[in-house]
């Protein structure tokens, strides 16, 4: 796939500009969105990254285009699990709805940061050592494992990361409007809004870390990879408020996304066969008989993976609301000595 310099920079200078408009458009006035505003939004930008997928196929070919909608389905996926995540810290440290948008875009912005210097890293490495999708897909793999057997009933937001912040800088016990932070009797302490900025940077950068290895299972192309996690967080913010009371009802979720990470990984060592130079690997050349998994498999299986977890989440919790109220309860308790 021939990208040029030009095209990258006009990607992330358009990239650039759509956050910047939603920040002046949506954010900068502290609301919380209607459902009709977040439905118009969401759509858009899903119908935006499906018609760019469609341009990738016709300009490059169908086998990059197939890369591409691959790899926006698994980080579209996985940011949806993001949001239930977000969905927790935000509960945790009681964050007002009307500021819950700001909070959003900036975990977002730090979202694509971060994993724009992990793109570039990954780009590096796969291009000088060929061993590396080894160690990929046995992270994948670890993480499948982990993602399966998770729940997502422990807050971040009183975990040790947080508890150590909170040692280390004068907190304030009360938001301040949206500002970060407050100086009271001549000292500046920092307001519960940048703690939930600051634990929501931190678990992008943990996301991060399973997310640039999966598609990177999927596709070689740096440029398919950036812009397919700069499309999945496109609109992210307007589908947390859409479906934020659906994400209670996602209790497959997690199992789903395992079973994804699971077959990239296995992917991932079978790419890693294919192209082998490890020396105590067949003597350092190529294992023939790994199969190299096609795109078109690849894009069914993570769909079909999707669709059976949302619908199977969605069966469970109609016939059992239990599962769901309780979860609900244990998201919604707060400790009010936490939050300082």
């Amino acid at each position: 796939m021939d990208v040029t310099p030009l095209i990258w920079i006009i990607t992330i200078a358009v990239t650039i500009a759509f956050f910047v408009y939603e920040f002046f458009a949506h954010v900068r006035t502290p609301h919380e969105p209607t459902i009709g505003e977040s439905a118009r939004w969401s759509v858009f930008y899903i119908s935006l990254a499906l018609l760019f997928g469609v341009g990738i196929g016709v300009v490059s070919g169908w086998t990059y285009g197939g890369e591409y909608f691959a790899g926006y389905l698994t980080e579209k996926a996985l940011s949806i699990d993001n949001l239930f995540v977000f969905l927790i810290v935000m509960t945790g440290f009681a964050v007002p709805k009307k500021y819950q948008q700001k909070v959003l875009m900036i975990g977002i912005i730090i979202a694509l940061i971060l994993r724009g210097i992990f793109i570039a890293v990954g780009a590096t490495l796969i291009e000088n050592f060929s061993s590396i999708f080894y160690l990929f897909g046995a992270l994948l793999l670890v993480l499948a494992y982990r993602q399966a057997f998770s729940n997502h009933e422990s807050n971040p937001a009183n975990g040790r990361f947080m508890t150590f912040v909170r040692r280390h800088l004068p907190v304030s016990d009360e938001y301040n409007g949206d500002k970060l932070t407050v100086v009271k009797n001549g000292k500046r302490f920092v307001t519960p809004m940048l703690l939930t900025i600051i634990a929501i940077g931190f678990i992008d950068l943990v996301f991060a870390v399973d997310s640039i290895p999966a598609i990177y299972g999927l596709t070689d192309q740096a440029y398919i990879v950036f812009t397919a996690n700069a499309f999945a967080l496109m609109g992210l913010r307007q589908l947390y408020f859409l479906i934020g009371g659906l994400l209670e009802r996602l209790v497959y979720l997690a199992q789903g996304l395992a079973v994804i990470l699971a077959f990239i990984g296995v992917k991932l060592v079978f790419h890693a066969l294919h192209v082998n130079e490890v020396p105590f690997i067949n003597g350092g050349e190529p294992v023939l008989w790994a199969p190299e998994i096609p795109i078109w498999f690849s894009l069914l299986f993570i769909g079909a993976t999707v669709a059976v977890a949302i619908i199977a989440s969605l069966v469970k919790t109609r016939r059992d609301p239990a599962s769901v109220s309780s979860s609900t309860d244990t998201h919604t308790t707060i400790d009010n000595k936490e939050h300082s």
